[in-house]
């Protein structure tokens, strides 16, 4: 087949993105994500009781603070990875803020108390459950932010997949902050960090399957 041919079919009904069709459909991720992050949340865990008396306390805003940064930096990765040849920027080494801080603060946390109780601050009461919660309640985000994705233009399958895992794993550790009554930061720089990587990891391995165009 000649070139003006092959261009000329490609061509054919071809229609411009409609303007804004990134920032519409991750909205929508972020609104159908939350809520189902949320709702399964209240009907499958519940939120802790004492939650009242936990905002009182700064740890509780870190926590939040912690899924808070890493939705942030996943949502510029993905919102500039959705537009065809557009690389990441700085996201990655934006990811290593947050990161740093909160594995800062557990340094310190562990160096305060003595060798015996350190163990204790890692791993709390929930450590064996915290990541695949967490995962659990990504899932809704996850599903949205594929349908996003495969609705846009990806040219890097596999970091789109990464940061759209990324942005649900925070979306979903969002909500778990609600439930979960750990606020050490040697157990967040831990546990929430690794249910925040098992749904970017899915993301990554997924995207070169489901984000190919």
């Amino acid at each position: 087949m000649q070139t003006d041919k092959l261009i000329s079919m490609l061509a054919t009904n071809a229609e411009p993105v409609a303007p804004g069709a990134v920032r519409r459909r991750l909205a929508v991720v972020l609104v159908a994500g939350g809520a189902g992050a949320f709702v399964l949340m209240l009907a499958w865990l519940g939120i802790r009781p004492d939650l009242a008396e936990a905002a009182r306390e700064p740890m509780f805003w870190v926590k939040l603070a912690l899924p808070a940064a890493l939705l942030v930096t996943a949502l510029v990765a993905a919102a500039r990875l959705a537009r065809p040849g557009v690389r990441t920027g700085h996201a990655a080494e934006a990811l290593l803020v947050p990161v740093g801080a909160i594995w800062a603060l557990a340094a310190a946390s562990l160096a305060s108390v003595p060798g015996e109780q350190r163990m204790a601050l890692l791993l709390g009461d929930t450590w064996a459950s915290c990541p695949f919660n967490i995962a659990a309640l990504s899932v809704p985000a996850f599903l949205a932010a594929f349908w996003a994705m495969r609705g846009l233009a990806p040219t890097r399958p596999a970091a789109a997949g990464a940061f759209s895992g990324l942005l649900a794993g925070a979306v979903g550790a969002t909500a778990y902050c609600l439930h979960c009554p750990e606020m050490a930061p040697p157990f967040l720089g831990t546990w929430y960090l690794l249910g925040m990587a098992i749904p970017a990891a899915a993301g990554a391995i997924a995207g070169p399957r489901l984000l190919r165009w």
